[in-house]
């Protein structure tokens, strides 16, 4: 689905939160919430080289030569609405002449090798103070301090509104366009793990089921991985964040499976664990109690729930299942353009979740030096419960 026409409504809902915050315009200097605004496809890297200055009459986005044309065919594909400005100067420069006029004589200032082309040794000019009458424009917080100096030099005393998360929180709520790039994303790598499962068997490593899996998804449709894939056999599985390595696979272990593929730039992320031979004892009653833990939550999720509790009721289940205290790390998390976005689901979110938050729900259990497991999937909160986008089954799966 093409997300080309769905700027206009994101940049709606940007103005109206920095009007609520008492600003005027805002600049937005993180690449991801540029790409989420802008609903540019295939024209951003992980290079922070962009601005986004949004008014009440106009988005302009500041780039440099490396990816004007490419924005420009963009911004032509989304109809205009955001405009495209590759003047060489700072951002600070470029934010301060959108905002208002600066004198002759402005102080000139090296620009940053994210702010232009490596090497060019460019120098920019930095306007000095620019004002409007009682509006002040709102900065992202997560601005560089170097680059908030050069706007501290650029506007007038009090000028500036810094803000936290603005465009981080708006980005909670998905549209269909999100939510169809997700899905397809979740389908590809509901098959890899399909073929894994087939693929894998004892006296592999970690290493060679990691590449399959990443390999399988790369060559059935994802355009990327959403992150490097976790494979963690044995007593491995007890570290969350476990990196493959040449540990071989062995029977009567269990193997921790956490992968996601990416399509058109949105991510997915799900975890299986699957047992080298049928488990037993604790590793069985952990299995049982995992199961009952996830789908409780995914039971129980919908409107008006906060992360909190939900997080509260899979660590009660995991304690009535002799497992207490054995997670270690929150429930879950918002899936998006990044991997890790809002809301959580965790003991710090006591917001109530509302429709459009796409989580993960990945109850765990780690019992160090003998092994860990991990079930996880992702979907969307809806007016009346959750919409699963996973569509691999919890069966217990033994090879």
């Amino acid at each position: 689905m093409s997300c080309s026409t769905a700027s206009a409504s994101r940049l709606a809902r940007l103005r109206a939160a920095y009007a609520s915050a008492g600003a005027g315009g805002m600049l937005v200097r993180g690449t991801t919430n540029i790409q989420w605004l802008t609903a540019f496809d295939g024209v951003f890297d992980e290079e922070q080289a962009h601005a986004l200055f949004v008014d009440g009459e106009r988005a302009v986005l500041h780039t440099d030569s490396r990816y004007a044309a490419a924005c420009k065919r963009a911004a032509r594909a989304g109809g205009g609405e955001v405009e495209v400005d590759a003047a060489r100067e700072t951002h600070a420069a470029f934010a301060a002449r959108l905002w208002g006029s600066a004198p002759d004589g402005a102080e000139a200032a090296a620009s940053t090798s994210a702010e232009a082309p490596a090497g060019t040794g460019e120098v920019a000019p930095a306007p000095a103070p620019a004002q409007r009458a009682d509006e002040r424009l709102a900065i992202e917080d997560s601005i560089a301090l170097a680059e908030y100096r050069r706007l501290e030099r650029a506007f007038a005393p009090g000028s500036l509104a810094e803000t936290s998360e603005v465009v981080f929180g708006l980005r909670a709520v998905k549209d269909a366009c999100e939510v169809a790039r997700m899905r397809a994303a979740q389908a590809v790598t509901d098959a890899a793990f399909a073929h894994i499962i087939a693929f894998m068997r004892p006296g592999m490593t970690e290493r060679a089921v990691q590449l399959e899996l990443e390999g399988f998804m790369l060559s059935h449709g994802a355009s990327g991985l959403a992150f490097p894939s976790i494979v963690a056999a044995g007593a491995n599985g007890a570290n969350p964040h476990a990196i493959p390595g040449d540990t071989v696979l062995e029977a009567g272990q269990c193997v921790v499976l956490d992968f996601g593929a990416k399509a058109r730039g949105y991510c997915s992320d799900m975890t299986r664990t699957v047992f080298l031979g049928a488990p037993s004892g604790a590793m069985l009653d952990a299995w049982q109690t995992l199961r009952r833990a996830n789908e409780e939550v995914e039971g129980m999720l919908r409107p008006g729930v906060t992360g909190r509790e939900a997080h509260e009721l899979a660590e009660r289940i995991l304690a009535e299942g002799g497992f207490g205290g054995r997670m270690g790390h929150g429930l879950g998390h918002g899936v998006g353009l990044d991997i890790h976005e809002e809301p959580v689901l965790a003991p710090r979110n006591a917001r109530a979740l509302e429709p459009g938050n796409v989580v993960t729900v990945e109850p765990g259990i780690y019992l160090p030096g003998e092994f860990g497991m991990r079930l996880e999937d992702f979907g969307i909160v809806t007016q009346d419960g959750f919409d699963v986008f996973t569509q691999s089954a919890h069966e217990m799966v033994v090879l």
